[in-house]
């Protein structure tokens, strides 16, 4: 029952190389009810002019599709690409929700990190674009404090959804359904008006 009036949808990155309508993608972020952070997918299309990074991508992550675009339709989804925010803020009823599409720099507080990012600091952009660190159990089970309840990630597919004190790691392998594997399914979680309500979709049989 969602209402794009009222509802909004929000991503935790790679939008594309990640099935067969990468293309599709563009008309998806001009959708006033859909917001979505950069993922390294995004982040292959934005280094595309680098040959090894268009290697990278085009032979081993998915990004065949670029090949087949003009160079002004590469240059106008570069440009709208560029756009997605590297993390968004989400005020909700039980108070702020961070997302973020790979990790925060750890021990920091999410407010500090937000300013990393707005000042364009490597380490703090690298963290959050390609880090696993945190889901791969570097860090214990250590939250992310500041002025943020709960932190969502995608990057590092996933069985079920993974908790690492207030970060959760959302991406149940949606992608992989095109490859056979049986747990392959889309999770999406409710942050409001349920602080964190998650509903798993059998990718494998889509309605």
């Amino acid at each position: 029952r969602f209402d794009e009036t009222v509802d909004r949808l929000f991503s935790v990155g790679d939008l594309i190389d990640r099935g067969p309508k990468s293309r599709d993608v563009l008309a998806w972020l001009e959708y006033p009810w859909f917001h979505a952070v950069r993922g390294n997918h995004e982040q292959f299309a934005l280094d595309s002019d680098d040959p090894l990074q268009l290697e990278t991508w085009v032979n081993r992550n998915g990004g065949a599709w670029w090949q087949e675009l003009t160079q002004a339709e590469r240059e106008a989804a570069k440009a709208r690409l560029a756009k997605m925010p590297l993390a968004i803020e989400v005020e909700t009823m039980s108070g702020i929700i961070g997302i973020v599409h790979a990790d925060v720099l750890p021990f920091l507080t999410w407010d500090r990190f937000i300013q990393l990012l707005q000042d364009h600091d490597p380490d703090a952009v690298f963290c959050a674009i390609w880090s696993r660190n945190r889901v791969q159990g570097t860090y214990g089970q250590v939250s992310v404090n500041g002025r943020v309840e709960s932190i969502y990630c995608g990057h590092t597919p996933t069985l079920d959804v993974v908790d690492v004190g207030n970060v959760h790691f959302i991406d149940t392998g949606a992608v992989y359904c095109q490859e056979g594997y049986a747990d392959a399914r889309l999770s999406v979680v409710e942050i409001h008006p349920a602080r964190h309500k998650v509903y798993t979709i059998n990718t494998n049989n889509p309605v």
